[in-house]
């Protein structure tokens, strides 16, 4: 919506979103990818819809890489992990020394299997050598309740979703999965800085077209997505979510997520998950 906002001035016409949830994102990239190559409908994908869903689903309704065409890159976020106010875990290392110590007994919560939360806490487990509880949840109210009542040690999301209460002193933050710190959560450790080298797990979001779009319409829509990026207030509002800027040619774009497809593809194959 940040996004949406500032192309509509941009492009001197209103961008309207319009949200299609479901299926883990499958729905809105169905429907957007069968869209008319016109460059009036867009969709704003997801590490989600094009690199971990190909994997993820027996049957997808769409081909990530034929039947979208990508735009611009907008911003990428790390995944949080936090404890409840509560609790005896207020540093990673005191998890990972819990879960060393009995291991299954740590509950950690996330929204979903399969999803880019989920996929983080099994490359935790496997980068350093440990096994925690899972509790998925269909989504992150009742998982909140539950990890300020202490039926869950654990829960591991998007910053945007758990910054608020994290900046409310409800939620304790105790590592982030970039390569780098978060800006917004300077003081919280990387997992490269608490025993695992070179650990990465973050979720990206880009503007994609129906494929067949034609390359003069991508081009203004790449300049017009840069030059709202590029906008202070546009900035602000994403860094102080936890987001990383992004921006760049569609190229770009197009390479990052031929990269992504067979990497995510490998860490949804190791964690087993799968959904029809």
């Amino acid at each position: 919506r940040i996004v949406g906002q500032a192309l509509t001035t941009e492009l001197g016409q209103s961008v309207v979103v319009d949200n299609k949830p479901g299926a883990g994102g499958n729905i809105g990239a169905s429907l957007a990818a069968k869209a008319q190559p016109d460059g009036y409908t867009l969709f704003m994908g997801t590490v989600g819809t094009h690199a971990i869903n190909p994997a993820l689903y027996k049957k997808l309704p769409y081909d990530p890489l034929k039947n979208l065409t990508p735009v611009a890159l907008v911003s990428s976020s790390p995944i949080l992990m936090v404890s409840g106010a509560g609790t005896s875990l207020h540093t990673i290392a005191e998890v990972l020394k819990a879960a060393k110590a009995k291991p299954d007994t740590v509950t950690v919560g996330y929204s979903g299997n399969g999803t880019v939360a989920h996929l983080a806490v099994t490359q935790v487990e496997q980068a350093v050598g440990i096994k925690l509880r899972h509790v998925p949840y269909k989504g992150i109210a009742q998982a909140i309740t539950d990890l300020s009542g202490g039926q869950i040690d654990l829960f591991v999301g998007s910053i945007p979703s758990l910054i608020g209460q994290v900046r409310n002193d409800k939620l304790q933050p105790l590592v982030v999965t970039s390569r780098q710190r978060s800006g917004e959560l300077p003081s919280t450790p990387t997992m490269a800085e608490s025993g695992s080298a070179g650990f990465e797990a973050i979720t990206w979001f880009g503007i994609l077209a129906p494929a067949g779009t034609p390359d003069a319409v991508v081009q203004k829509l790449n300049q017009a997505i840069n030059a709202a990026l590029a906008e202070p207030d546009v900035k602000e509002k994403l860094r102080s979510e936890g987001g990383d800027i992004l921006g760049g040619s569609s190229e770009d774009f197009g390479k990052l997520m031929r990269a992504e497809v067979p990497r995510w593809a490998k860490i949804v194959k190791d964690s087993g998950a799968s959904l029809n």
